[in-house]
């Protein structure tokens, strides 16, 4: 398992190659791409503060729970901090299971742990200045239906 803060832009494609290389036993691989999103103009720059040490150690433990509930054979998350502008990837999550529904599962279940729950503050810089985000109303719900199914 792998979980990485990162301010550094990342390029997917090779994460996902590199995830997949030598998996003679998995049967599913399941990957998430997160993209900032210039919102119509809206958002010239998307701004994630972490804490190191704190941050990533949370991530790894809703990792290693997600690998526990759903039998995963590896994880692999990225996550990006400071800067970043529209286009560029935020997230990479990747999941290996002997099946796909649970690959599929365990990528939904850590997105939505990470969109709602995962302690990262959020600021999106526009032509009006500034400001904060908080996750949206479905973003805490679509993260319930786990607790819900626990």
């Amino acid at each position: 398992m792998i979980v990485t803060l990162t301010d550094q832009p990342f390029e997917p494609g090779v994460l996902v190659s590199a995830f997949c290389a030598g998996r003679e036993e998995t049967g599913a691989v399941a990957t998430f791409i997160g993209l900032a999103r210039a919102e119509q103009g809206a958002a010239r720059a998307l701004e994630l503060e972490a804490y190191p040490g704190f941050t990533d150690a949370a991530i790894t433990e809703i990792a290693q729970g997600a690998v526990t509930r759903f039998a995963l054979q590896d994880v692999h998350i990225v996550h990006r901090v400071g800067v970043i502008a529209p286009g560029e990837a935020i997230v990479f999550v990747a999941t290996a299971a002997a099946h796909r529904r649970e690959a599929f599962e365990a990528c939904d279940y850590l997105m939505d742990y990470l969109k709602s729950r995962a302690p990262f503050w959020k600021k999106e810089h526009g032509p009006e200045g500034p400001r904060w985000i908080e996750p949206t109303a479905r973003d805490r719900t679509d993260a319930q239906r786990w607790d819900q199914e626990a």
